[in-house]
């Protein structure tokens, strides 16, 4: 029986048993570069502004671009968390949605590091306790989707729920009165 189709045993092919070592070094790796990228975004922030800064918003009338971004990627990444949590799981579909939330996650934490008030938060670095969600953000989000390509779902999904939780926080406190969102839903 000659058939040009693969045989499905073909299609699968067996996964490689990954050494802890290699998962260590890995991890390590993805680690380190995410700090080296958090630490660059900051530097870059603290150098060219404070776009949270009550001059800033003065001069922009609250609205600056990093706002603009950071609001157009965490609304619908907000918006697509509960579906991928609450839909089927490991189908093409998730993995595509789940890519989709990952990039936008990605995109609001790189917007919200240029978010801040200079001469506030943290030591007058301008950074609040809000910016410990984009450090975490760029930190979890590689680190989740290597869990699941290394066929770790139960650490994929604890990172991922965690992130999903971190973005309703964050979202939640910044509908405080005084803060931008706060003023522009409640006057």
């Amino acid at each position: 029986m000659s058939n040009s189709q693969p045989s499905d045993a073909l299609l699968q092919a067996p996964k490689k048993a990954t050494q802890p070592r290699t998962i260590l070094r890995e991890a390590l790796l993805t680690i380190s570069i995410t700090l080296l990228f958090t630490l660059l975004l900051s530097l870059l922030s603290i150098l060219f502004g404070g776009f949270g800064s009550q001059n800033a918003m003065r001069s922009s009338q609250g609205v600056s671009m990093p706002i603009i971004v950071h609001a157009a990627t965490a609304i619908p990444a907000l918006l697509l968390g509960p579906v991928l949590l609450l839909r089927r799981k490991g189908d093409a579909l998730h993995r595509w949605l789940g890519r989709g939330w990952g990039l936008l996650m990605i995109a609001t934490a790189i917007a919200s590091a240029f978010i801040r008030s200079p001469g506030a938060g943290f030591f007058g670095s301008g950074f609040s306790f809000l910016h410990l969600f984009t450090a975490w953000t760029l930190l979890a989000t590689p680190v989740g989707i290597w869990f699941a390509a290394t066929g770790r779902i139960s650490a994929h999904r604890g990172v991922m729920v965690g992130m999903y939780t971190g973005l309703v926080i964050a979202g939640a406190f910044s509908m405080i009165p005084g803060r931008l969102l706060g003023n522009l839903a409640f006057g």
